[in-house]
């Protein structure tokens, strides 16, 4: 099957964007060794992506949140089906089915957005003075020129930091070093992104009690970082450009989806801390607690405390005592039993 309509795809963005910018009037030549017009253009093709692929998205959360839902049924038909997988997976798809709930759909962003990823990957491979057809895909032969001499602080975005120094020389690249750091700096920060994007959702939503899940989990937290150390070397600079604003928008994109969709474990805090003794209240033992500090929310919040109640008055113990004698008395009272003069 041909990808070339992908290709087409991601040229005619990215091609539409950097138009903009130079109608705005973006400087298309290098400032400060870095042609903007293109690194905003690979930028905004992110949002664009990321804005047709919202939707899918939002779908993706309540997916998950009804598989959360469904974690002690399952469970349940785990003990109750014990060493009996296939009826254990046909109750599963069962109950899948009767609570609409579907287990792919939590990767169904991800798996959309490899064939963009694949997209430009061979769009800015193709960059290269050498390169016998400029025209392709809808380019202009002024564009693919600019395009192949772009840079981010003198460092080529097709260059990689595997790059050869014939690739190099080609790419009229001033110094190998320099791609490297630049190329390598962008590959950590690469990692530590794709680290920071799968930590949100987890500390958010909880590990799952599936075990098979939380090998997905521990994979996608641990492995897929790593594993950018070695294929990240292979990425031209502007792909990771892209995968880096990628993680930067999911990144703001789940903390404002975590916070118009909790998660049911989050969702029944929120009234925590009214169960919580206030400082300084008795126990059942007699003892007070220690002062604390106010309760926090979601996403570090306070939480608003709980109004001031009156203290209740123990008048038995502000009685005076038998045969006390009166403190400060009012003038021209005379106590009732003293005899008049």
């Amino acid at each position: 099957m041909s990808l070339d309509w992908i290709y087409y795809g991601i040229s005619w963005i990215l091609l539409r964007w950097h138009a903009l910018w130079d109608t705005i009037g973006i400087p298309d030549g290098p400032v400060l060794g870095t042609n903007w017009a293109w690194i905003l253009s690979i930028v905004f093709l992110v949002v664009t992506l990321r804005v047709i692929l919202f939707p899918v998205f939002v779908k993706q959360i309540k997916s998950q949140r009804a598989m959360q839902a469904l974690q002690p049924k399952v469970k349940e038909l785990q003990e109750k089906h014990k060493g009996d997988r296939e009826t254990l997976q046909k109750e599963m798809m069962e109950l899948y089915r009767v609570e609409k709930a579907n287990p792919l759909m939590g990767c169904l962003p991800m798996f959309l957005q490899i064939p963009v990823f694949l997209g430009l990957f061979h769009v800015l491979r193709r960059l290269s003075p050498d390169n016998p057809r400029p025209t392709l895909y809808g380019w202009t032969a002024e564009q693919f020129r600019d395009a192949t001499h772009s840079a981010l602080f003198t460092a080529p975005l097709p260059a990689k930091f595997g790059s050869s120094p014939a690739e190099l020389a080609a790419l009229n690249a001033g110094s190998g070093a320099t791609v490297k750091v630049i190329a390598g700096i962008l590959v950590l920060i690469m990692m530590a992104t794709t680290y920071m994007t799968s930590r949100q959702m987890i500390l958010k939503t909880g590990w799952a009690e599936d075990p098979q899940q939380k090998m997905i989990q521990r994979l996608m937290l641990y492995g897929i970082p790593l594993s950018l150390l070695v294929s990240g070397s292979l990425f031209p600079i502007g792909v990771v450009i892209y995968w880096v604003t990628n993680n930067l928008f999911s990144l703001a994109q789940q903390q404002w989806v975590l916070r118009k969709f909790p998660p049911p474990q989050m969702a029944g805090r929120s009234g925590g801390s009214a169960a919580r003794p206030t400082a300084g209240a008795a126990t059942k033992n007699g003892t007070k607690n220690p002062v604390q500090p106010a309760a926090r929310g979601l996403f570090g919040r306070k939480q608003a405390e709980p109004e001031p109640q009156s203290p209740v008055v123990d008048t038995k113990a502000l009685a005076p005592k038998p045969g006390a004698k009166p403190v400060n008395p009012k003038k021209g009272v005379r106590p009732a039993n003293k005899p008049k003069g």
